[in-house]
Order: C-alpha cells, then structure tokens, then sequence
C-alpha cells in the first residue's frame, strides 16, 4: 500500500461530525493525530484506527433507535443526525438459530448471523455506511474503492442513493453477478488486468493524486473499518446482550475479525454486557491463506501469497491486519483455518439445504471452516458457537453450478414421476 499522503484534503469540520471519536491513533507505536481523511501513521506508517470518548450508554437508549446500524451511532464515529443523511441503512439483519447445521456437525449451540439480507446481500453496507459518512463530512467529490466483487456493490449502490458520484475499480476475472450489481449502479465500473492486490494498489497510487476522491478502503478507511464493529454489536444485542462463547469469522484483509473484537471489547468495557472469555477463530480457503498458514506455522508475520481460489471476496493476498488477526485468535485460545476450493463448495449446499440460507463462497469457507474445527478438535462442540454469512449465494452461482440441478428429468405423466424412484 502506497504511504504518501493522500490528497483529500477535509474542509473545516462542523462540531459533532464524528459523534463520540477524538482522534486517530496508530496501531503501532501510539502515535495520535487529529481526526482527517488520513490512513497511516506519518511516524513509523502503521495503520491508524479512532480513539473515543464514550459516554455514559445504556441498552434501553440503543433499543430506542432505529432497526439499523445507527441505533450504535454513539459507538460509531458518525454525527448524531446521520439518519437524516439519505443511506442504504444497513444492518439489524437476523440472527438464526442453526439446530439442523448444529445436528449435522455435532454441535450443541450454534447461531448464524446471516448478513446476506443487507441492501446489496452483503456485510459490505455496514462499512460503506460509515465511510460514506466521512466522505460528506470531508467534502469528497467522489466516492471510490478497489474492491473484490462485494465491496464495489455497497459502493455503487450507496453512492447512487446520496447522489454522489462513484467509481469502483475491480480485478478483471471477477464472478459476472458481482460486475453486474456493481455495474447496474454505477456508470464507472473499472475492470483491472490483476488480482485484487494489484488493484488495491492502483486505487492507494490514485489515492495519493487525485484531489476529492474518498476511497473508502484507503484514505478514510479508519472510517469505514468501523462499520465492521456493528456485526458484534448486533450479535450481543440478538443474544439477550451477551456474547457467544465462540464465533467463527471470514478473513479476507482480516478486518472484520478484528473489528468484531473491538466491539466486544466495548460493550464489556461500557458494561453492556458481562466480561466473559470467548474464542474467536478465522476461516480463508486454501488458494489464499497467508494468515492460516502463518497460525499453523507458528509465524509472527503473515507472508503475502498470490490468490487462487473460487473464494474471491477473500482472496486478499496480502492482508492489512492479517498480523493483527494472529493476535487476537491467539490471545482469545481461537484458531485460523483454511478449507479446499471443493470443501467451499460442498459447506453452500450444506448450509443451503440445513437451513435454508443459499451464501456466497466466502460463507461456504466459514462454513466449511467450522466443520474442520469441529472435526479437528479446535472448537468445542459443547459451547455457543455463532459462525458469520457475509454474504448472498446468487453472487456466485459459478460455484455450485455443477454440484446441483434437476435430480431427474421426465416426462409430464404420472407414470413417469413414479418411474423416477423421487417418490
């Protein structure tokens, strides 16, 4: 990722425009500045993340408001008026109850957040909310990102109903249903000859250059990282405001893990729930699995690796808090895992066909990972267990095309249904 400074530059900022957060603060060595469109530390080019200062916040306020991400908007930093801001308004999705997977894979307690039901059947809206937020506070003139398939949906889209103007940048050999979701939003979709790295790092090239352009993974990606935090929120909220005893997380940059953390992290520190230890594990598939295999190896960095998989929501391979995704399933006794392209498979129909939830590919590698858990002796099949769908099937249909279809094929007469042995 590039590290000069990019270029949007933020007008003055009115009073309240990010709620409760203060400051940003580097991940690694401390080092604060004030809140702008920055992304790196200028000390040592660390990753930057929001520091606030919560308030005083209590359950029967968060339930007061509305049934969507910014019933949180004092945990998030976005003004208190960001309701009135036209929006996809993302979240509250539904927390399922999965006893026929939990039968099947011989667990006791399992729960699927199913993210699958946003605007555009992504976790992508929640970010992207947020994101879209600093944009108007920093007066960007166009909203951007480099993205694998999920991200430019929420983008496009987002950008189309605040009437900003958009351009998502995207691999070329991305799935045909993720170009044209982007596509039906945005007449500026760009097809890129590479994998999603080598977009990534045309958009931070772009970034650093071009003046007004909020890329929402790049220059104001403190902002859109947060969204992320709202998956946890929701989860604690759904469960009677406690926290599951393991939870089962997509890792793509490695970012949604660790905000999920942070969220948990909060709602113990602001007592909103009880303090309680709990696992968290990680899932990638094996054609991109630099931090699976990184936990496995014993490694403290993550080596970049260059994706193969049919997984390509998360085929990032070079993670930006991949490192930061060690820690945290360490720390917590979880684990990361990785799972083959045809076990991919195999977890969507599983999924699709016990409770009726069709997921993407980055949902069959959640799947798909938390039966290798179970299987391997990881997870503890007697704990609540929560494992997160990011994401709608009819994105990736290429996947599963050739596992189902008719089991038979007969004529229109009684007689020939009776023939077929489906009886």
């Amino acid at each position: 990722m590039s590290t000069s400074a990019p270029s949007l530059a933020a007008p003055a900022l009115r009073e309240g425009a990010f709620g409760n957060a203060v400051e940003l603060v580097c991940r690694e060595c401390g080092t604060t500045r004030e809140l702008g469109p920055h992304y790196v530390c200028a000390e040592c080019f660390g990753p930057l993340e929001i520091r606030y200062d919560f308030p005083a916040i209590t359950r029967e306020q968060i339930a007061a408001g509305p049934n969507n991400i910014w019933r949180y908007k004092a945990l998030l930093p976005v003004p208190d008026d960001i309701e009135l801001s036209p929006n996809l308004e993302p979240g509250f999705t539904r927390l399922l109850k999965a006893d026929n997977l939990a039968a099947e894979l011989g667990l006791k307690n399992l729960w699927v957040k199913d993210d699958s039901t946003n605007p555009t059947n992504s976790f992508k809206d929640r970010v992207v909310a947020c994101a879209l937020s600093a944009a108007r506070e920093f007066g960007s003139k166009v909203f951007a990102c480099p993205s694998t398939g999920n991200l430019a949906n929420a983008v496009a889209a987002a950008g189309a109903r605040a009437g900003i103007k958009t351009v998502v940048f995207i691999p070329s050999n991305l799935e045909t249903p993720k170009q044209v979701n982007s596509a039906v939003y945005t007449e500026n979709l760009v097809a890129v000859d590479g994998n999603y790295d080598d977009v990534n790092k045309l958009a931070s090239e772009i970034a650093g250059e071009q003046d007004g352009w909020a890329f929402v993974n790049v220059n104001v990606r403190p902002f859109y990282a947060e969204g992320s935090k709202t998956l946890g929120y929701e989860i604690a909220e759904q469960l009677g405001w406690r926290l599951p005893d393991q939870i089962v997380i997509p890792v793509a940059s490695g970012s949604q893990l660790t905000k999920v953390h942070k969220s948990f992290k909060e709602l113990i520190a602001l007592g909103l729930v009880e303090d309680k230890p709990y696992k968290v594990f990680g899932a990638q598939a094996t054609g991109c699995s630099p931090v699976s295999e990184a936990f496995r190896e014993g490694w403290d960095v993550v080596r970049p690796v260059r994706p193969d998989t049919i997984a390509k929501s998360l085929a990032i391979g070079n993670p930006a808090d991949g490192v930061y995704v060690l820690d945290i399933c360490r720390e917590t006794g979880g684990a990361i895992a990785d799972i083959s392209d045809d076990e991919v498979r195999d977890a969507i129909v599983l999924l699709a066909r016990t409770e009726g939830i069709f997921t993407e590919t980055a949902g069959g590698t959640t799947v798909g990972v938390l039966k290798k858990l179970v299987e391997t002796g990881q997870l503890d099949p007697e704990l609540e267990t929560v494992v997160i769908n990011t994401g709608h099937g009819l994105k990736t249909l290429d996947a599963v095309t050739d596992l189902v279809g008719p089991a038979a094929t007969i004529a229109p007469t009684y007689e020939a249904f009776v023939a077929s042995g489906i009886a």
